[in-house]
């Protein structure tokens, strides 16, 4: 399954076409096709699934056995420097040189990406700055913690201003704290117009922060498009009536109903099939006499998903 742009749409910012990249003991890409409109995405599939091969062929660091690769409308077979120029690049490995401070290490990609030594220092400040290392960028980066150095990897991918950035794992390493400020930080960048592709085996962190999903396994597409289109309602209701005892209350008689009930981490949730189930439940909590605090609609997951199209034949 693979939604597109629709027609007349914007110009996606990245587009693969029929691409398969094999290796001599295994296919590591099997003729993918899909468009990714610009944005937050998220690239996601277990380790293997084909995210690191991608990227490589995004970077022009490998080449497709077959198909067709454009990143912000440049062929990467015919121009990939222009493509470099383009892009941003975080990778999953530790490769900071450790005996040098995060100020040096963001200004020497700022260089590389064609800004003057000055002005390349200047916006290596301010990017430490944006992504909380301003007092800690003249410290030499052996020191730092896991997060620190995933701040330092963020700050040199978006030095040079690309157009799209690529994380490899952005969270991986990090305690639950650290995560939540990293997705924070990625949630941001749309607001420079910088545009996203995110790989990662934690669907969680794509579902928090991704407008868009690619999903791959084994090196083929699972599905791709929105995430918002992609979480359903699943017919199933959640209700919070005050704690675990009055939940299995409730759970009891709405089984006593004929309604499929159980008891979920101290709520109540019930199937329902339409107004008339939902007339139901409401007449059993006034039966009962519970307070109804809160009542919502279960959405699916992108685990859902995954699991989902990845067994449809």
């Amino acid at each position: 399954m693979s939604i597109g742009d629709p027609v007349g749409g914007p110009s996606p910012v990245l587009r693969l076409q029929q691409v398969t990249k094999q290796y001599p003991a295994v296919t590591a890409l099997d003729g993918i096709t899909v468009d990714v409109p610009a944005g937050r995405t998220g690239l996601v599939g277990a380790n293997g699934a084909g995210k690191t091969t991608t990227f490589r062929l995004l970077l022009g660091l490998a080449h497709p056995t077959s198909g067709r690769i454009e990143v912000c409308g440049i062929d990467v077979g015919t121009d990939p420097v222009s493509v470099r120029a383009r892009l941003g690049y975080m990778p999953e490995h530790d490769c900071l040189p450790l005996d040098q401070t995060a100020a040096d290490v963001v200004a020497t990609f700022g260089e590389l990406s064609g800004l003057p030594a000055r002005v390349a220092r200047q916006r290596a400040s301010d990017i430490l700055d944006l992504v909380g290392l301003d007092e800690a960028r003249f410290r030499p980066i052996g020191g730092f913690s896991t997060g620190m150095r995933q701040r330092t990897k963020l700050a040199q991918a978006i030095v040079g201003d690309p157009q799209l950035i690529l994380l490899d794992e952005p969270t991986a390493g990090l305690d639950p704290i650290g995560r939540e400020e990293m997705l924070s930080l990625i949630a941001r960048l749309g607001d420079f117009g910088i545009s996203v592709l995110m790989a990662t085996h934690l669907l969680d962190d794509v579902q928090q922060v991704c407008d868009h999903v690619v999903m791959i396994d084994a090196g083929r597409l699972v599905v791709s498009g929105a995430t918002e289109s992609l979480l359903e309602t699943t017919g199933t209701v959640t209700l919070d009536v005050g704690g675990a005892d009055a939940a299995a209350t409730l759970a009891a008689a709405l089984e006593r109903s004929g309604l499929g009930a159980r008891t979920v981490d101290g709520h109540a949730e019930v199937s329902v099939e339409g107004d008339a189930d939902l007339d139901t439940v409401r007449d059993v909590v006034a039966d009962l006499g519970l307070p109804l605090y809160r009542l919502s609609n279960r959405l699916t997951s992108l685990d859902d998903v995954f699991l989902r199209d990845r067994s449809a034949p």
